[in-house]
């Protein structure tokens, strides 16, 4: 027997047939879909199996709906791409990937075909079902990565408020579990949760206002500014950000619960069917909101957590608290990173290390990991890192003259310590420009620079008592000259300078507001 996935909604499978061992993992069982609804599926999408035209011998593979399975991301950009997949027998033949393999003989019907069928039209509500039961398998996901918070973060937040809300989340969860062990939701079990509506949407609502609370503080504050502020709150915002996933999935619990007792009293009744779908729909824009805001919440402070791990000259961290021990900071970060990072990669999965660019200005001596170990946190998923290159000081000699022309004291610590320097990283949508020391003692960035500003680019040399190459930068508003030491290669350089010119243009509203202050405005004037 072979398996067969029919889309019944947007990324979600329903799957028939034998379940191989490869997807057993990623099933989601059917849970709070009654026993009858499921029934239905398997009756109405059993039936379009058994259409020739549309799935040809399919149908006797089709004897029982198994479960749910939400299809990964390289599944349905291989089911966009169209025309890639080998088809048999009206479906489409190794569709299903896991780990980065497909799953053997799998067959998967399209959405499209089965809407073709007038199949979903029939299971409108059985559908929406299926959606809240989905909605409930996502979120419960993420809270179960993020469940073990230590009591290194619980010691300083609201215990009480805690307890509150763990109480609420278990009564729900041991209503999902009896209504599951009977395939229904009886009026005993709904009764037992009904009356704590007022207090779950007070949970969510308080736990949301808390997240907005911390992203308004972060988007209006600098970078100085709000990495302080990130540091010093960073114990309240995991407790908010797992306070609030796990308030949202006792509210969608409840309203999945609320959903099956609707359709357990009024299977036939057009009203009940009607609520169940406003329940799915209602609960999607909660849930996309709620990851939302989270997401973008445990983004931050990860991000900020994580470059300071990485900063190899800071000698201490300004934490919770204000800890002036450095092991005892640097104990604290570590602690937080590892309570944060299990939600922060299921939330949004970590980008790649940076490889070293092609096109590197740099001396010889200067090992360029350090640098793109912090940088890594700086870009944005798709962004591409393609220039690194590292400049003597705005206005400086050649930085070896300056040390032999020194005087002898100061020349032992001058070798100790590596010389500052301006890094400048450009990548395919910005140039970020920084001191070397403040980049790797605070991760700061000190410039940032779309590179649609970018106007004109010109190679030259400075000629101090050794020739230098130099970058000239002319952008919307400012010049900026980059000298490199001696010792970095030119041709190198020059390749940097080519990256950047690919960015030069002058865009029609400034050539015309030039043009405005040609001879003929000053006789005017």
């Amino acid at each position: 027997m072979t398996t067969v996935l029919v889309e019944a909604l947007p990324g979600v499978a329903i799957v028939f047939g034998e379940v191989p061992p490869d997807l057993k993992g990623d099933l989601v069982e059917f849970g709070l879909v009654p026993a009858g609804d499921r029934t239905r599926i398997s009756t109405v999408l059993g039936a379009v199996g058994n259409t020739a035209a549309v799935a040809g011998n399919l149908g006797s593979a089709i004897a029982g709906a198994q479960g749910l399975y939400r299809l990964s991301d390289a599944t349905q950009a291989v089911l966009r791409a169209g025309g890639t997949l080998a088809v048999k027998d009206g479906a489409n033949l190794g569709a299903v990937f896991l780990n980065g393999r497909i799953v053997h003989q799998a067959r998967l019907i399209p959405a499209a075909t089965v809407t073709a069928a007038g199949a979903l039209a029939a299971v409108g509500p059985v559908l929406a079902m299926v959606a809240l039961q989905m909605q409930l398998s996502e979120i419960t996901g993420f809270v179960r990565t993020n469940i073990a918070l230590t009591g290194q973060v619980l010691r300083e937040i609201r215990n009480e408020q805690w307890a509150e809300l763990t109480g609420l989340v278990a009564t729900v969860d041991g209503a999902i579990d009896q209504a599951r062990a009977v395939e229904t939701v009886p009026a005993s079990v709904w009764e037992g949760v009904a009356g704590s509506k007022a207090l779950l949407l007070k949970q969510r609502d308080q736990y949301q206002r808390n997240v907005r609370g911390h992203i308004e503080q972060i988007d209006r504050l600098g970078t100085r500014a709000r990495r302080e502020y990130l540091e010093t709150n960073a114990e309240a915002i995991v407790f908010d950000a797992h306070a609030l996933l796990s308030s949202v999935k006792a509210w969608i619990g409840y309203q999945a619960l609320h959903a099956a007792r609707a359709r357990a009293t009024g299977a036939d009744d057009a009203a009940e069917a009607g609520l169940v779908e406003v329940l799915a729909r209602q609960t999607r824009t909660e849930l996309d909101s709620a990851l939302a805001e989270t997401r973008r919440l445990v983004d931050a402070l990860t991000r900020e957590l994580r470059i300071l791990a990485e900063l190899p000259g800071r000698d201490t961290l300004p934490l919770p608290g204000k800890r002036k021990d450095a092991k005892a900071a640097r104990d604290i970060s570590a602690s937080l990173l590892s309570v944060l990072e299990p939600l922060a990669d299921a939330l949004h999965p970590p980008a790649s290390p940076l490889a070293v660019p092609d096109v590197v200005c740099a001396p010889d001596s200067l090992d360029p990991e350090p640098y793109l170990r912090i940088l890594r946190w700086f870009l944005a998923d798709d962004e591409r890192l393609e220039v690194l290159a590292f400049a003597d000081p705005a206005d400086s000699p050649d930085v070896v003259s300056t040390i032999i022309g020194g005087a002898r004291g100061m020349f032992g610590a001058a070798k100790e310590k590596a010389p500052a320097r301006t890094m400048v990283a450009v990548t395919d949508r910005r140039i970020l420009v920084t001191g070397t020391n403040p980049f790797l003692e605070e991760g700061d960035v000190q410039r940032e620079i779309p590179v649609d500003q970018v106007r004109y680019v010109r190679v030259t040399t400075v000629a101090d008592k050794t020739p230098r190459p130099a970058i000239d930068l002319i952008t919307r508003d400012e010049n900026l000259r980059w000298t490199f030491p001696a010792d970095v290669d030119g041709d190198h350089v020059g390749a940097a300078a080519a990256v950047l010119a690919e960015s030069m243009t002058i865009p029609e509203s400034e050539r015309r507001e030039l043009r405005g202050r040609g001879p003929a405005s000053i006789t005017a004037g």
